[in-house]
């Protein structure tokens, strides 16, 4: 049991019921996904929930929140110290963040804590491409070309070597894949074959049999995979991003699946997003697209809810949060 204050944002959202999907719980407000499992998260660290004041320690975002209100909250509470935001990718909030800093404040996000499906979502988009599986599913008649690529002893590129990129690199290790991490900052992937910064991304894509985009979007990465990039891989190569879609050249790929280029692609996250209707990618063959739902609410509901708790009873303890946000760097 803690006297720590923590205030939930969206505070308009509906009263957490006592278990998560309960048969008479109200449905859920797709704008205010985190708020019910915040609570309960707070409730289980045995903090308490308050409203937003000059007792609040923590704050946490459980959903669409106005940037100028998320600003003008933590500007004007400077007891606030831990703020927890509700999804890995942080570039919505950069910022925000870098315009309410200062010392003592710490922004956590939930960087590693969806690692899992976002990164068993990867697989089977892999595998999907691979196998040509976005071919098959638009055929109407029965084909007598062979098609598909084995992902076992292939070679594989993931870019990014955060929470999805090394989970990814486990789910690989059945396959015998050759695998090569490509990172912002020279250091060893535990488990990679190989192991790359992003200046060397030119060299390593002409050997890539599947190159999985995991990075986080940074004013640095946008269009990092550009039409250079795309013209360097094997004509059979697949692309993955399950990561943002500002970090691939949309045009560029499109040109690329339509010239055959590349082999296929299999998009979680595609820019402009959502995708509209009528746009080239829905009609190309070699593409394979789902709306940005590698990780469902359902699925990261109960993560959100256990990051938060950790990172309430972290700041109780006077520990570090987990998944603290480099403000600068915006991941």
């Amino acid at each position: 049991m803690t006297d720590l204050a923590v205030t939930v944002l969206p505070a308009t959202a509906p009263a957490v019921p006592e278990a998560p999907h309960a048969p008479d719980a109200p449905a859920a407000d797709p704008s205010a996904w985190g708020v019910a499992p915040a609570r309960r998260a707070v409730r289980d660290a045995g903090a308490r929930e308050v409203p937003l004041g000059d007792e609040t320690r923590m704050l946490v975002v459980g959903g669409k929140v106005d940037q100028a209100e998320l600003r003008a909250a933590i500007d004007d509470h400077p007891g606030i110290a831990v703020v927890q935001l509700p999804s890995a990718g942080v570039d919505a909030y950069v910022e925000t963040m870098r315009a309410t800093a200062r010392d003592g404040l710490v922004f956590t996000s939930a960087k590693g804590a969806y690692s899992a499906p976002v990164a068993e979502h990867a697989l089977a988009l892999t595998l999907a491409t691979l196998r040509s599986l976005q071919v098959r599913a638009r055929a109407s008649s029965w084909e007598t070309r062979q098609r598909g690529i084995t992902l076992n002893g292939s070679r594989v590129v993931v870019i990014g070597a955060g929470g999805i990129g090394t989970e990814l690199l486990r789910l690989l290790a059945p396959f015998d894949a050759h695998v090569t991490m490509v990172v912002r900052t020279a250091r060893e992937v535990e488990g990679a074959d190989r192991t790359v910064t992003t200046d060397r991304l030119d060299e390593v894509l002409p050997e890539a049999d599947v190159v999985v985009v995991a990075a986080a979007l940074t004013e640095g990465t946008t269009r990092l995979v550009g039409g250079a990039q795309l013209a360097a891989m094997k004509q059979t190569a697949v692309l993955v991003n399950i990561a943002r879609g500002p970090l691939v050249d949309t045009d560029a790929l499109v040109a690329a699946l339509a010239e055959g280029s590349i082999g296929a692609a299999g998009l979680d996250v595609v820019d402009p997003e959502p995708l509209p209707d009528g746009h080239p990618l829905w009609s190309e063959p070699r593409a394979l697209i789902t709306p940005h739902q590698a990780d469902t609410l359902e699925m990261i509901e109960p993560l959100f809810h256990d990051r938060v708790r950790a990172n309430v009873e972290a700041l109780a303890a006077g520990r570090s949060a987990e998944g603290v946000v480099d403000v600068e760097a915006g991941y």
